[in-house]
Order: structure tokens, then C-alpha cells, then sequence
């Protein structure tokens, strides 16, 4: 198996005859791994780690860690950006007994396939992947014409984990190149997923946050905009023309290292 399994274990013969066990104790049982990990079998390797609550991820050299953000700022996914290449982490809640990769894979190449793309089942590195084609809207440009939908290389990884789901999604010459993809790949591998033991619906997010040092560069941002927006309402109450404000981004700050 891909991840670490813990489970435990009493000998159920010595009940059946109606004899306790002696002592009665429960015996723990580890599948090793290789990552994934959960956090439970997360590796003593000193390897350091971006810490995003649910997700730790590893600092890589040659790769940037951004993390995406919505409209009202929350963390909605992580990207690691290697050369032109992507790898898109996201962790999701799963059932107890069972995992959902089987189900997510058919769901997202039924979706690829009704927007134009394409994407076949393969056997991967982690087990059975998607790799093929999707088509992908570029950000629109201030004052361009609306940007048309873009064919992309694409590999989609899944690994089950004890009530946690992880996918990945490469893009880029890594989505076809196995030489480019051997560094998300591995980092895909050094990832550790903290689930935590909040109950949650089945393929809800599992909750991201922002490191303390990129918390506090993005507030600083913040404060910047909000400061120039008053002072954009005080030169037009002034009748003065305002100065042009700031763009709101909808990345952090860099949240990991670069080597």
C-alpha cells in the first residue's frame, strides 16, 4: 500500500473460547510506507517541512511553494512550482473503512472529457493515475480581450490515507516528461497529512493556513491596500485625481523556501 496503515489488533480466539488474554493487550501493526505519509508515521529525517495544517510539505530545492487563496483570503490549495511545471496539492476527508481515489478518478475524467479534455487511466509511481489532457482558462489580462480555454498537459496522482485522501495534479513538461516530473514527484512522496480528529464530510477540504511569516506578509499587504484605498476616497473627495491602487493578487507571499 501506498501510506501507512495503523490498526489494532486482539487476539479474538481466546474470546471465542470464552478465555480473556493474558495479559490483554492490544498489539499495533504498521504497513511501512513511503510516502505519503499521515502524520502518525510522518519519517524522523529532519527534513524540513512548510507547515499548512494539513498539509506539511517538504522544501525542495529548486522549487517555490505558493499558496492559492480565494476571495476572502483562505487557503484553498498549494502549488509547488519546479522550471515551467506545477505540482497542485490538495487533501480531502475520507470514509474510515475505505478509500475514494477510485471514485475521484472516474469523476475527473468524466469531467475532462464533458470540457474538451482527455485523460486515460495509467499505472503510476503511487499506483493508478490519470494522465492526459485538460483544457485550462489563463488569468484575463487588465484591458485584453476575455483569454480562450488552453489544452494541458496533465497527470493526476491519488493516494488514500487513513481518513485522509491526498490528489496532485502535475502540469506542465513534467505531465509528459518522467525526467522533469522526478522532483514533484518526489516531493509528492515527502508530503505528510495531518488529519486531524475533527469529524468532517466525506471529500469535504481538509483546512489549510497560511505559515506565520507569509500570515503576517500577506496582513502587512492588506493593511497597504486598505491604507491606499483611503487614501484614493480622500484625494477624490479633494477633487484631486486618485492615484491608481494596487492589484489584490489572489496568491501569498512565498510560503516556503527556494534552494
Amino acid at each position: 500500500m501506498p501510506f501507512g496503515r495503523r490498526r489494532n489488533r486482539i487476539d479474538r480466539s481466546l474470546r471465542e473460547r470464552g478465555v480473556p488474554p493474558e495479559p490483554q493487550h492490544r498489539e499495533r501493526e504498521v504497513d511501512e510506507t513511503a510516502g505519503p505519509f499521515d502524520a502518525a508515521d510522518a519519517p524522523d529525517d529532519g527534513r524540513p517541512r512548510v507547515d499548512l495544517g494539513a498539509l506539511r510539505l517538504p522544501a525542495v530545492p529548486g522549487t517555490e511553494l505558493r499558496v492559492d487563496l480565494n476571495q476572502q483570503q483562505k487557503v484553498i490549495g498549494a502549488t509547488l512550482r519546479y522550471g515551467d511545471s506545477l505540482l497542485q496539492l490538495s487533501a480531502f476527508a475520507a470514509p474510515r473503512a475505505a478509500g475514494i481515489w477510485d471514485d475521484v478518478r472516474a469523476d475527473l475524467a468524466r469531467s475532462a472529457s464533458g470540457q474538451g479534455g482527455r485523460l486515460t487511466e495509467v499505472e503510476g509511481p503511487f499506483g493508478p493515475e490519470l494522465a492526459g489532457t485538460v483544457l485550462v482558462t489563463p488569468a484575463a489580462q487588465p484591458g485584453g480581450p476575455p483569454p480562450k480555454p488552453q489544452r494541458r498537459a496533465a497527470r493526476f496522482l491519488g493516494v488514500d490515507g487513513p481518513r485522509w485522501f491526498l490528489r496532485g495534479m502535475i502540469s506542465g513538461p513534467a505531465a509528459e516528461n518522467p525526467d522533469a516530473a522526478a522532483v514533484l514527484e518526489e516531493a509528492f512522496r515527502q508530503v505528510v497529512v495531518v488529519r486531524g480528529t475533527d469529524p468532517m464530510p466525506v471529500r469535504e477540504q481538509l483546512p489549510l493556513t497560511l505559515p506565520a511569516q507569509a500570515a503576517e506578509q500577506l496582513a502587512r499587504q492588506q493593511a497597504a491596500q486598505q491604507q491606499a484605498g483611503q487614501q484614493q476616497a480622500g484625494q477624490q473627495q479633494a477633487g484631486r485625481p486618485p492615484a491608481a491602487p494596487p492589484a489584490p493578487g489572489q496568491q501569498a507571499p512565498p510560503a516556503g523556501p527556494t534552494a
